[in-house]
């Protein structure tokens, strides 16, 4: 309950120095929150915002399931196994600093305009931060917890099941939360162009139009979106790691 009045504490603060910024520098391109708030409202109750961000949701959450599929057995596997560490990691090591967000005109090339090109993006990104944060975690289970499995009996995949995942499961699903604030950046980016639909679009397009108030509720709402799916993991993580203390 503490954490819930804080939160709401810390959102009207935020919401009354918006209110004293836009008052002190009364340009139409700072429109005070409450007027934002309406036009959030009022597109809400047309059905236009929603819309639009439901099909953000459901790439954002696309793209996030499907780094996850692919990072979190990958990394460990490749923490955990030291002959799979000493093969693959110096491919991490190169591959990994890359920005990633210039591959977009490869994959628009490889995969078109379409909705895929903008989930794998979005995938590929977060898919390196997951995998690396989830090879680290394996890597530094400490050798004796293998070598207790092993003596009795168990078979890899009980050690996979019963010691690497859940040993490094906090850091995985810690690794998820910090990717959000990514994947969000990366909608924005992707929707941006060759779309007409999601909340990077409606930003872009009020940008074009001078319609500040438009581009501030595309804002507004693609801030909730990241909220959304952040406190989401943040309460799956609450409930799957109950030994962990969550900040």
């Amino acid at each position: 309950m503490g954490r819930k009045r804080d939160i709401t504490l810390a959102a009207i603060i935020l919401f009354l120095i918006w209110e004293a910024v836009a008052l002190l520098l009364n340009s139409m391109a700072l429109p005070q929150p409450w007027e934002v708030l309406v036009d959030v409202l009022g597109k809400i109750a047309d059905g236009r915002l929603v819309d639009d961000f439901l099909i953000s949701a459901l790439r954002a959450v696309l793209g996030i399931f499907l780094a996850f599929a692919a990072a979190v057995p990958l990394g460990l596997v490749v923490g955990a196994e030291p002959s799979w560490r000493k093969r693959v990691s110096p491919f991490i090591y190169l591959l990994y600093p890359i920005p990633h967000v210039v591959l977009l005109p490869l994959v628009i090339i490889l995969f078109g305009i379409g909705e895929f090109s903008k989930i794998f993006l979005i995938a590929l990104i977060v898919f390196f931060q997951v995998l690396v944060t989830t090879r680290d975690g394996a890597k530094n289970i400490h050798q004796n917890y293998f070598y207790s499995m092993k003596t009795l009996g168990a078979t890899p995949f009980q050690i996979y099941r019963h010691l690497v995942l859940p040993a490094t499961l906090p850091r995985i699903l810690t690794a998820m939360r910090i990717s959000i604030g990514t994947a969000v950046a990366i909608l924005f980016f992707v929707e941006s162009f060759a779309t007409s639909k999601g909340l990077g679009y409606i930003i872009m397009d009020s940008w074009g139009q001078s319609d500040y108030i438009s581009l501030y509720t595309g804002i507004f709402s693609m801030a909730i979106l990241g909220f959304i799916l952040y406190m989401l993991l943040d309460r799956m993580e609450q409930r799957i790691c109950r030994w962990k203390i969550v900040s």
